[in-house]
């Protein structure tokens, strides 16, 4: 396991990540889960858990559609069903999908097992789901999905047994309840097998933070007064897309006012001398995930937000202290502070404000960290494991808040940093641009409507 980082090439004199090694670990781990679970098969729709089951992609364009789906069952090799033409693209350019058959570790005296060995076909095919409901629900597709699958559940001999999916549309389900399929949850098999990060995986997720750090330098050196919030996550954007991402997912850019409460959406508000600023940087390299906070002022810092960060960093630095194998979710949670400590009912109404979760293929993958559960359900850390934490503390003058997130590595004797742009102490942006008669103005400064006041001055005494 290595956090290193190596370039975003592949090259032939020296040893990066091996993408055949990372794919037949993530589906490893895919077939392990489901053995030890009491599901025949497993049908996915949701991209990451295509894309970990299946090493295929098809762009960002497709995300939120639900149009492709995969199944992999406990006797065979994985299933394809793309949309249109990225089919045969597969066919000619992923050698690894190839012709699926009963999977060579298959028990054939196991009830799963089918007696006759099915004729091999390819692993990837063309097929369409419903587009979100847009063809006529006439037009029979959803049933075409059943039927599709279960051809495939009966070929390999788990007709019978429960079948596994994350996430459908309504008409997917109740065509393959008609079928006779045994619909359940297998959203928790998926996620279970993405848990602990293989090295490959660890290797991208801490290249794909290195490309945030670039981003956070030419962020920092182009925050000052009059800056657009849309303007930086444009910057944001271009500087990651031009370093080799292939999703920029979002990129929270919060100033000012906005700071408290979180909005958790940037707007088109101009950045004033002396605002807080947020910033979350969410984008994918090779599929895997960053969720990256950081906080800056701009040209100066208020005493109160300075103390805000300060509040916000210890707690970051407590929870990171406790991070290693064998601690559990719960001993992070209990040394965050509980909601009502800063200005909120209950956890559920500060939810994600103090905050832990895993990042891999999506950017909320296990364990999750949150007084909301983590006490009731705690979750034991182990070496792999690869999640982000956050921290906010709103400032005293009801402003400005910080909001600090650090993605870390559990290794065998704690946890690995790897989030680099600094966060020690608040950065100020823009700072030292402004020269009064008695040189440059000092970065943490109070409110001006006083300073030429006798007590502003300080020609008064008590």
């Amino acid at each position: 396991m290595s956090t290193a980082t190596r370039g975003t090439m592949s090259v032939d004199w020296e040893q990066r990540v091996d993408f055949d090694r990372l794919r037949e670990e993530r589906l490893a781990k895919l077939r392990a889960e489901l053995e030890k679970s009491d599901l025949g098969a497993l049908l996915a729709f949701d991209f990451g858990n295509i894309r970990y089951m299946t090493g295929t992609h098809i762009g960002t364009w497709a995300m939120d559609k639900l149009i492709r789906f995969a199944l992999i069952t406990r006797n065979s090799d994985p299933i394809i069903w793309d949309f249109g033409s990225a089919a045969k693209h597969h066919t000619l350019l992923a050698p690894w999908l190839g012709q699926t058959h009963m999977h060579n570790d298959a028990d054939p005296h196991a009830p799963h097992h089918d007696a006759v060995k099915p004729r091999a076909e390819h692993g990837s095919r063309a097929g369409i789901s419903t587009l979100r409901g847009a063809f006529p629900p006439s037009a029979g597709i959803a049933e075409g999905v059943a039927a599709k699958i279960k051809r495939e559940l009966e070929k390999f001999g788990v007709a019978n047994e429960p079948l596994g999916v994350d996430v459908l549309e309504l008409p997917i389900l109740f065509a393959l309840q008609a079928e006779g399929i045994a619909v359940v949850d297998g959203q928790q098999t998926f996620l279970e097998a993405r848990r602990i990060k293989t090295g490959d995986e660890i290797t991208l997720l801490t290249t794909a933070a290195s490309m945030v750090d670039a981003a956070y330098e030419n962020l920092y050196e182009f925050l000052k007064p009059g800056v657009k919030e849309n303007e930086t996550v444009g910057l944001v954007a271009k500087t990651l897309y031009d370093l080799g991402s292939e999703y920029v997912e979002g990129v929270n850019a919060i100033s000012g006012e906005r700071c408290s409460p979180h909005p958790h959406v940037f707007s088109d508000r101009l950045i004033r001398p002396g605002d807080p600023a947020f910033f979350d940087i969410l984008h994918s390299f090779n599929g895997y995930r960053t969720c990256y906070y950081r906080t800056f002022a701009v040209g100066s810092a208020s005493p109160a937000q300075v103390d805000a960060y300060k509040k916000a960093r210890e707690y970051m630095d407590l929870a990171i202290a406790l991070v290693k194998p064998g601690a559990t979710t719960a001993d992070i949670c209990e040394v965050w502070p509980t909601a009502q400590e800063f200005g909120f009912p209950d956890e559920e109404a500060a939810f994600a404000l103090q905050y832990g979760h895993g990042v891999g293929l999506s950017i909320w993958e296990k364990p999750i960290f949150s007084r909301l559960t983590s006490f009731d359900h705690p979750e034991t850390l182990e070496e792999g494991m690869v999640f982000a934490l956050e921290t906010y503390w709103p400032s005293a003058d009801g402003i400005g808040a910080a909001r600090i997130e650090e993605e870390v590595v559990v290794t065998a004797t704690g946890c690995e940093v790897i989030t680099k742009f600094p966060a020690e102490t608040l950065m100020v942006a823009g700072g030292q641009r402004y020269y009064s008669v008695n040189g440059p103005l000092n970065n943490v400064r109070s409110s001006q409507s006083h300073l030429n006041t006798p007590e502003g001055r300080g020609e008064v005494t008590a």
